[in-house]
């Protein structure tokens, strides 16, 4: 097994990386879209850099797959990867809005056996160890029990009328810090309805698993790591009470977009 305070460190300081770059913080940065509405800043890149040489020094033998790094398939051949997301919520962190993170999961076989959120605009390290639990800054977390789906607090600026009964709450651009509320009974329900990759959800996904919360794709299916194509349809977080309910809530949608 890998040294553990080793990753923490190098996670730290990436997320230390990203902070000095944040406009938040009255820093200078330069950014730009690669695609419509897809933006990337120098930050992004210069933190990828930092993780892909830290992260191969502390695990050679580990494949890598990154939102900054061209897909190099021959990681599908093995057995161990880090999925990476440098900064998790670039439109939050280039606009100055602290709903940014840095993510880094390492995946054995298809499923993650560490996962590590550094938020440092909001002061929050949240980690997991497959089967050890989840933590936030070293707190225990236990995620949302609720029963009723009815009710539910959904991490959103606006609901649309079909999902009227829930209840929207503060909503972070950063996909992970949402699941992660989900993981720190924040909120309920997280749900996306389109195709996500792997790198945005890995870390967050163990987090709210390990802190009791029902992961799947946004048709009830367990997610899966490395494949060839790095994507799922959507990504459905929640209560474990009320996993049955959202799939239903979902289905037709889901049908109609896939």
């Amino acid at each position: 097994m890998i040294d553990r305070f080793r990753l923490e460190a190098i996670v730290r300081e990436a997320g230390r990386i990203a902070l000095s770059r944040w406009p938040g913080a009255g820093h200078a940065l330069h950014s730009w879209d690669k695609s419509p509405n897809n933006p990337v800043s120098e930050a992004d890149l210069e933190v990828d850099r930092f993780l892909k040489r830290e992260l191969r020094r502390l695990l050679p033998s580990a494949a890598w797959l990154s939102e900054e790094t061209a897909d190099d398939k021959q990681r599908t051949a093995s057995g161990l990867i880090w999925l990476v997301d440098p900064i998790d919520g670039t439109r939050d962190f280039v606009r100055g809005r602290d709903g940014w993170a840095v993510s880094v999961a390492l995946v054995s076989g298809g499923r993650p056996l560490i996962g590590m959120l550094a938020a440092p605009a909001r002061g929050e390290e949240w980690l997991a160890v497959a089967g050890q639990g989840a933590s936030l800054n070293e707190r225990p977390l236990r995620a949302s029990r609720r029963s009723e789906f009815a009710g539910a607090r959904v991490p959103t600026h606006s609901l649309p009328k079909e999902d009227a009964d829930l209840v929207a709450v503060d909503q972070p651009n950063s996909i992970a810090l949402r699941i992660a509320m989900v993981a720190d009974d924040r909120a309920d329900l997280v749900a996306t309805l389109r195709w996500g990759y792997e790198w945005d959800i890995a870390a967050a996904a163990l987090i709210a698993r390990e802190a009791g919360a029902e992961v799947s794709d946004a048709f009830g299916r367990p997610l899966a790591y490395n494949k060839h194509d790095p994507r799922d349809f959507g990504v459905l977080v929640c209560s474990p009470a009320i996993h049955a309910a959202a799939v239903e809530r979902l289905a037709e949608r889901a049908a109609a977009l896939r």
